[in-house]
């Protein structure tokens, strides 16, 4: 296993979606038998709404959806969709569904890629971009913008989740209970990789309960604005790498005191391993900084991290190095 992250645990379980089998738009409900199909989603195509053509969808299907605007919200049940934008400015939001989400991810192996997904409020103040509640779920250049969660899971501890140059900005909220910029339950593995977070509101960037977590060369920062709690929050322990990452604790913020948190809720998960490797940690709180706090009973290896500001390494099992 190296930081270029290669390993992913769930990686043998997933399922690559079918491709659309014409370049041509399919007619609307044409569904060749044996075949994947193309849904097209625009003023003038086939389907007005994303939500229309994600409901009449088989599994294996693409829906592809053109720049506009769209306040829609949709459930996706079938296995092996993509979603997908097909240019820029692919804008879903101001709409949920099910009380939960813009996008309600039932189904298995679904890809979700080049949206924007913004303004998701739901009345219990846990509304997402993305809900996942099937199995594997890969997202590609998604920008979350305003939601209460950027991307919040249910438990599925034989799935993963993969997560790639998307960005995150302005998710959170804490009224009472606190949502994130990423909050994973109990998956196998959540992979965030290339990504960018920025302005996180009370809640953490990244809450992963998975059993294991890998952040990897992401840009995470509070910013002057943004009042995060923690960067990164491990509550129940399990096999953590964090490599190649630029980080930073705003004035701001909610809990200046620590940046990277592992099993504040007690540790539930198998911890195996903790690696932080060659990240860069910015300390403009003003005080001491903990840059990782490990309350797990397994060493923590800090290997070549960088610091400016006032920062504590470690502190808890490990050694910096």
């Amino acid at each position: 296993m190296n930081a270029s992250g290669n390993f992913w645990i769930m990686a043998s379980i997933l399922v690559v979606p079918l491709a659309a089998c014409a370049d041509t738009p399919s007619p609307a409900g044409s569904f060749p038998i044996g075949q994947s199909a193309t849904l097209d989603v625009g003023p003038t195509l086939p389907f007005t709404l994303p939500s229309a053509a994600i409901a009449k969808a088989k599994t294996g299907d693409t829906i592809r959806i053109a720049p506009g605007t769209y306040a829609d919200c949709a459930v996706v049940r079938q296995n092996g969709l993509t979603i997908q934008g097909t240019g820029p400015g692919v804008i879903l939001g101001d709409k949920s569904c099910a009380g939960k989400a813009i996008l309600v991810v039932s189904g298995d192996n679904v890809t979700v890629r080049d949206l924007t997904l913004q303004h998701a409020r739901v009345p219990d103040r846990n509304g997402a971009g993305i809900r996942a509640e099937g199995g594997n779920l890969t997202v590609e250049r998604v920008n979350f913008l305003d939601n209460e969660n950027g991307i919040l899971s249910a438990n599925n501890p034989r799935a993963a989740i993969r997560v790639s140059d998307s960005t995150f900005t302005g998710n959170g909220v804490c009224a009472p209970a606190c949502a994130h910029g990423i909050y994973i339950g109990e998956f196998g593995s959540l992979r965030v990789e290339r990504s960018r977070f920025r302005d996180t509101r009370q809640g953490h960037h990244i809450k992963s309960r998975a059993h294991r977590t890998e952040v990897i060369d992401c840009d995470i920062a509070d910013g002057p604005e943004g009042n995060s709690s923690y960067l990164i929050d491990i509550p129940n322990g399990g096999s953590v790498l964090v490599a190649g990452n630029r980080l930073e604790k705003g004035p701001r913020s909610d809990n200046p005191g620590y940046a990277i948190m592992i099993g504040a809720e007690g540790v539930t998960r198998p911890t195996p391993d903790l690696v932080f490797r060659n990240n860069v940690l910015v300390n403009d709180t003003g005080r001491m900084t903990v840059f990782v706090e490990n309350r797990t009973g397994t060493n923590a290896d800090l290997i070549g991290n960088r610091f400016t500001g006032a920062v504590t390494p470690l502190t808890g099992p490990g050694t910096s190095r």
